[in-house]
C-alpha cells in the first residue's frame, strides 16, 4: 500500500484550530461518538464515520483530519489519489478495493483529499467510461463500508461532485474563509506565547481580509520570527500588518 497511502501520527487537537462554533460543535460530537462507540452499539447505533469537508483551499479541511486523528489517538492515512488512479480499465477499482480493505482491517482516519479527482459528475462533457467505473466503484465501497475507521473526503468544488456522493456521507461540513473576528482569534491562538496587548486589531483584520486560515497562521509566524530575531518581546502591529500584506501579495500572484 506504500504507493497508495501515506501514514502519519498527528498530535494536532481541535483546540488548536479556530473554527466557527457550529463546525467545532459538530466535530467534537463526532469525536465523542467514536470515543463512546460501545455505548451506541449497545443500542444498535453506530458513530457517524463518513465526513465530507467542503470549502476553499487553506480553510482548515486537511488540518481537521489531523485534529480528528489526534483527538482519537488514531493514525492518519492520506490516500494518494495519483497512485490510485490509472488509465487502465479496472485497475483503479482494484486499487480502491485495496484501500477499503485497509480501512476495514486497520482502524484509523482515512483522508481522500481533493475528491474531485474521482467524484466528478457522471455524464459531464469530459466524462469517460473509466471515470464512470471509478466513481461507481468508490460509491459502492463507501456504501459497503461498516468499519470502525473514520473516512474523510475534501473538496474545493462541491458543485463538481456527483450528487450521489453526498448521500453516502453522514455529515457535510462547509468551511469558509475567516471573518475579522475569526482572523483575530486565529492569530491570538497561534501567538499565545507572545504579549499582544498593544496590537491594533482593526488594522490587522483589514490587512488579512480574504486570506485563508493557513495564510493567516503563516503570516503570524512570520511576524513572530521577525520579532524574536530583532530582540523584541513580541510582534508589533506593523509587523503583523506587513506579514499579512506580504502573504496577500504572494497569495494573489499564485
Amino acid at each position: 500500500l506504500a504507493g497508495l497511502m501515506s501514514a502519519s501520527y498527528p498530535s494536532t487537537r481541535l483546540s488548536q484550530m479556530v473554527l466557527d462554533a457550529s463546525t467545532e460543535t459538530q466535530l467534537r460530537r463526532i469525536v465523542e461518538e467514536h470515543r463512546q462507540r460501545w455505548k451506541l452499539q449497545e443500542h444498535g447505533l453506530h458513530p457517524r464515520s463518513k465526513l465530507l469537508l467542503m470549502g476553499p483551499p487553506g480553510s482548515g479541511k486537511t488540518m481537521t483530519a489531523s485534529a480528528l486523528a489526534g483527538e482519537l489517538g488514531l493514525p492518519l492515512f492520506t490516500v494518494l489519489l495519483h497512485g490510485v488512479i490509472t488509465k487502465f480499465m479496472g485497475e483503479t477499482a482494484a486499487k480502491l478495493r485495496l484501500v477499503f480493505d485497509a480501512i476495514t482491517q486497520t482502524r484509523g482516519v482515512y483522508l481522500f483529499d481533493e475528491l474531485d479527482a474521482i467524484g466528478g459528475q457522471r455524464g459531464s462533457d469530459n466524462d469517460v467510461g473509466e471515470a464512470r467505473r471509478m466513481l461507481n466503484s468508490f460509491l459502492q465501497f463507501l456504501e459497503e463500508d461498516h468499519s470502525e475507521s473514520l473516512i474523510l473526503a475534501t473538496t474545493n468544488h462541491p458543485a463538481l461532485l456527483d450528487k450521489a456522493l453526498f448521500r453516502r456521507f453522514h455529515l457535510l461540513l462547509e468551511y469558509k474563509m475567516p471573518d475579522a473576528s475569526l482572523l483575530v482569534e486565529t492569530i491570538r491562538s497561534r501567538l499565545v506565547m507572545f504579549p499582544l496587548g498593544d496590537i491594533d486589531w482593526t488594522r490587522v483584520a483589514v490587512a488579512g481580509e480574504g486570506l485563508s486560515n493557513a495564510e493567516i497562521i503563516r503570516a503570524a509566524e512570520d511576524a513572530a520570527r521577525d520579532a524574536v530575531l530583532d530582540g523584541n518581546p513580541g510582534p508589533s502591529t506593523e509587523g503583523l500588518v506587513g506579514a499579512l500584506e506580504a502573504r496577500r501579495a504572494g497569495y494573489r500572484s499564485a
